[in-house]
């Protein structure tokens, strides 16, 4: 519709690629993603091919436009509070089911939230998750054929294991071995979806499930778990990919650094130095306990409005040499008490 609306084109022969990289920015200041750009100039792409392979007449610098560049974004994972929310209305739940009914839901919706968080399975390994693949005694399951049909075994938590049980022990005969059913059938990751987004709306948090598993990893490392064995455990190929992670947030990093980094000051015999704001502020009571009435009046002073920067720096200057000598013996450096005032 752009092409031939906004640049005329009638025929294939007055296709010409400047118009193809207008389409790309028309698309990109409209407010379409990248994904989206790179699916439609793929989708010409295509087009184009399958008209040269019928015989038409293709110019090359058609064929060669580069996709654009994706953003390698950050996964986005909940806070601990966050979790700590929508386990704690899951729970809630549960404890005001009336009927049995809603008491198999409320346990299904908890196993289903521990398998995503604690055990970080995707949706779909969830959905096809079989009676044969838990071994509740060793405190794990296998998922079969998961992402790139690998095998991966996955450790649960006496948490998670407990709320796996109370589900079994309500689960009832299906048609199938299916884990989690719904109404006598399989369960669709399609309701464990919705399910899941309407508790996230209760409290006011955005969920969905590949959330939980990315708040998995992120926990996961930072409470000190290797790398090497966050990448095992939730099934990635490469290490690159669990490094992403890294790359959000660290605390572990974070505290690495601080760590090393006073190792290099204590043998550097850098002496601790406090909050340099905090230290300003109490040397500045302390001034103001002296009540000296020349300060009070160059500090009433620099707060005229109609004041000249000559006059004002002509003050600081003042004020740092007074300063200076009514905190000498705290040896508190008088410019950062200037700053704060």
């Amino acid at each position: 519709r752009f092409l031939c609306l906004q640049r005329s084109v009638q025929r294939l022969a007055d296709l010409k690629r400047p118009f193809i990289l207008d389409y790309i920015d028309f698309s990109l200041k409209s407010g379409l993603s990248i994904a989206t750009v790179n699916t439609q100039v793929h989708l010409l792409h295509g087009f184009l091919l399958f008209l040269q392979e019928e015989g038409y007449t293709i110019p090359q610098s058609l064929l060669r436009i580069p996709s654009l560049k994706i953003p390698d974004s950050l996964p986005k994972y909940l806070t601990d509070e966050q979790v700590g929310k929508l386990r704690q209305t899951l729970i809630d739940n549960l404890e005001a089911a009336q009927n049995p009914h809603l008491r198999r839901l409320a346990k299904l919706d908890l196993a289903t939230f521990y398998l995503l968080w604690q055990a970080g399975m995707r949706l779909g390994e969830v959905e096809e998750l079989r009676l044969e693949d838990l071994d509740l005694g060793g405190q794990r399951l296998s998922v079969r054929n998961g992402k790139g049909l690998k095998d991966r075994t996955v450790y649960l938590t006496g948490t998670a294991l407990f709320a796996l049980q109370e589900y079994l022990a309500v689960r009832g005969e299906g048609s199938g071995d299916h884990v989690f059913l719904y109404r006598n059938a399989p369960l669709s990751k399609d309701l464990i979806r919705s399910r899941l987004k309407a508790q996230g709306v209760r409290i006011g948090v955005k969920v969905y499930p590949h959330r939980l598993r990315h708040t998995c990893a992120s926990q996961l490392l930072n409470a000190g778990c290797r790398i090497t064995s966050i990448q095992a455990f939730l099934g990635h190929k490469k290490l690159n990919t669990t490094m992403i992670y890294a790359r959000a947030y660290d605390q572990t990093v974070a505290d690495d650094y601080f760590t090393a980094m006073s190792r290099v000051e204590q043998r550097m015999e850098i002496a601790p130095l406090q909050n340099p704001v905090e230290n300003a502020n109490q040397e500045y009571e302390v001034v103001k306990e002296q009540e000296n009435p020349q300060l009070a009046i160059w500090l009433e002073r620099l707060a005229l409005p109609e004041l000249c920067q000559e006059e004002r720096l002509e003050i600081v200057d003042q004020l740092k040499h007074a300063l200076s000598l009514t905190l000498n013996r705290q040896n508190a450096p008088p410019v950062m008490v200037i700053a704060t005032l």
